[in-house]
């Protein structure tokens, strides 16, 4: 069995530009795959926002975190790589944290260098540790990991505090210690990134946001520069929750009018139809197993 480790460590060495979605449920990720996409990453922010109903200051825990992940893993087969934030704790607990996330299936983990409680990369107010604590945190990951193909995503969040001198100095001590890929948040300009990829040697993953709307702490920078540049990922990890949002508003405007005036509406540019929804979670599938699985007439059912 190929493993998603396996599957997006074999996509990363074709030299292929990866466009990787962020995901935070079961709908966003078999979306993404049904979308034509190779590879998914988590949100972290999405993922608090979505199950905790708060903002993305720390306050999830690595189990919640880690459950979490393990289902959409398993709902479909490409790979799926998870942000672990600042790996939950000191080298110690980032090596239980490996261990953890590798056995919920999925092909790889952001750790940020963060302070405890982090915060989103985007927000004000961050801090970081030291460059030492957080070569260390890379080699507890290395050195707990099962299979050499389990990536290990270095992230820093330097740059808001440090600059790019800063933020270079620790891409160069994240790349030696083991890292296998280095993931610069909130970067200002294409320039940044471009010393980024020339000071880490290894693979770059860059946070483009929502993708396809700008934002003040997320330039948007066409797919062919960043390639041409040396970048080897970009994650989009706004993108889908502000799509749900603006889409959810959207329906809930169209129900307070027909609460207001009493008069229903079929608004098909809303809202998908229940075959749709059938297909994403692939009740065909289910069928399939309970006509070989059940003893009951499956087929009167759906008559």
């Amino acid at each position: 069995m190929t493993t998603g480790a396996k599957k997006f460590r074999e996509i990363l060495r074709s030299g292929e530009f990866i466009v990787s979605p962020g995901v935070y449920d079961g709908y966003t990720i078999r979306l993404v795959e049904d979308a034509g996409f190779k590879t998914a990453c988590t949100s972290g922010a999405a993922i608090s926002n979505a199950l905790l109903g708060i903002a993305d200051i720390g306050v999830m825990g690595l189990t919640e975190n880690v459950n979490h992940c393990r289902n959409l893993a398993r709902s479909v087969s490409i790979p799926l790589t998870a942000d672990a934030d600042n790996g939950y704790g000191n080298p110690v607990n980032v090596y239980h944290t490996v261990r953890m996330f590798e056995e919920a299936g999925v092909a790889g983990i952001n750790i940020e260098d963060q302070v405890s409680p982090k915060r989103c990369g985007h927000m004000p107010g961050k801090a970081v540790v030291t460059p030492a604590e957080m070569v260390k945190k890379i080699e507890a990951a290395c050195m707990a990991r099962r299979d050499d193909d389990f990536a290990i995503i270095a992230r820093t969040d330097s740059l808001a505090m440090e600059g790019i001198e800063g933020a270079v100095k620790r891409v160069r001590a994240y790349a030696k210690a083991g890292a296998d890929m280095i993931f610069p948040d909130a970067v200002r300009n294409e320039d940044d990134i471009k010393r980024i990829v020339d000071a880490a040697g290894i693979p770059v993953t860059i946070n483009m946001g929502f993708g396809i709307r700008h934002r003040p702490t997320t330039p948007l920078i066409p797919l062919p520069r960043l390639k041409e540049i040396g970048v080897r990922r970009i994650s989009l990890p706004r993108m889908l929750p502000a799509a749900a949002i603006h889409a959810v508003q959207a329906a809930l405007r169209a129900m307070r009018d027909v609460m207001e005036t009493g008069v229903p509406v079929n608004r098909e540019d809303l809202l998908v139809g229940i075959e749709d929804i059938m297909k994403v979670m692939d009740y065909e599938e289910m069928r399939a197993l309970e006509k070989k699985l059940t003893t009951f007439d499956v087929d009167a059912l759906f008559e």
